[in-house]
């Protein structure tokens, strides 16, 4: 009678489980995040192919994106609209929580100070006035603080400059914006830095060329974390169709290939 009763107990239970494990989501992608399908298909909003619900128990990976007076809009808003619809946690960071100008047009509320920005998976930086970044010696000290809790930095056009004032790129194969080839070079004696790249991927630090670079340097990075379905899939959502997977340089080690 006891088993019975147990029985009679378990079996809703069950129902719900199998009723759960049948249900689908697509991707994180945030607009439809919140959706869920009773089928396998595609999502009729951003067009990737739905998943299985229980198949997503990951934490979102995290990209801080440090912004600046005067940071240079596409270079940043960019990258934010591939990581942003591939399912990453994107958050930004400045000096301070003070409003800031992109470009002189868009105004940029940071999420968070140097003060009190929380760790991340991957750092990111942009060009524009980057000098008042790369000048400023809080700054630095606040990216190398960070550096042991930090798994990969991304960097787009000018950027770079930053990322080598920290220390970052030395010894490295970069890139950056075509017009300041010589001068990343000389800013980074140690680094060998290339030009009529896309981007540049040393494993754990991808620079990038000027501008729309970044959104292929981003796709990369994007298809190096969750593959190049996601990637391709990203990049078709955005009607990017410039992108063409891997069309950059990889470095191995000692070797270097470009593809």
């Amino acid at each position: 009678m006891k088993q019975l009763l147990f029985l009679l107990l378990l079996l809703p239970c069950v129902a719900w489980s199998q009723k759960q494990s049948s249900l689908y989501v697509c991707p994180p992608c945030g607009p439809c995040d919140t959706l869920v399908f009773h089928q396998p298909g595609i999502c009729p909003h951003c067009g990737m192919e739905l998943i299985l619900k229980n198949a997503i128990n990951d934490p979102k990976m995290t990209i801080c994106f440090y912004l600046y007076e005067g940071v240079e809009i596409l270079d940043f808003a960019g990258p934010m609209e591939v990581f942003s619809y591939a399912g990453f946690k994107v958050f930004t960071v400045a000096r301070t929580k003070a409003p800031l100008l992109s470009q002189g047009i868009l105004k940029v509320l940071p999420d968070y100070s140097i003060a009190d920005a929380p760790p991340a998976d991957v750092f990111a930086v942009f060009g524009g006035d980057d000098n008042i970044a790369a000048d400023d010696p809080e700054v630095i000290a606040w990216i190398q603080s960070r550096d042991k809790a930090t798994n990969s930095y991304f960097s787009v056009c000018t950027g770079a400059f930053i990322l080598g004032k920290a220390g970052l790129l030395d010894n490295l194969t970069v890139t950056t914006f075509h017009r300041s080839i010589a001068n990343l070079q000389k800013a980074v004696p140690k680094a060998k830095v290339l030009e009529h790249v896309r981007y540049v991927d040393n494993g754990r630090i991808i620079t990038t060329a000027g501008i729309s670079a970044g959104i292929d340097g981003a796709l990369h990075l994007v298809a190096k974390l969750k593959g190049a379905d996601v990637a391709l899939k990203v990049a078709q959502h955005m009607e990017y169709d410039k992108y063409v997977p891997e069309q950059g340089m990889i470095v191995s080690h000692a070797t270097a290939t470009t593809k």
